[in-house]
């Protein structure tokens, strides 16, 4: 039955809303995070609304030659 839940949990947050799920996330240079984003970063979009979170550094990283 506990198994059931889980499944369900997931297709609910996978088909909602503005979900873009974790492979958008990652390749628009985010990062999936649960809760909050941390310090120094901006919601961009959601991964699984309105849980898990699409974080993005807020000043693009910069390489030393």
């Amino acid at each position: 039955m506990g198994i059931l839940v889980l499944v369900f949990l997931f297709i609910s947050l996978s088909q909602h809303g503005d979900a873009h799920g974790p492979d958008s996330c990652n390749h628009g240079g985010g990062l999936c995070r649960v809760g909050t984003c941390i310090s120094g970063e901006y919601l961009a979009q959601y991964c699984f609304e309105p849980i898990i979170l699409c974080c993005k550094n807020l000043s693009p990283a910069t390489t030393e030659s």
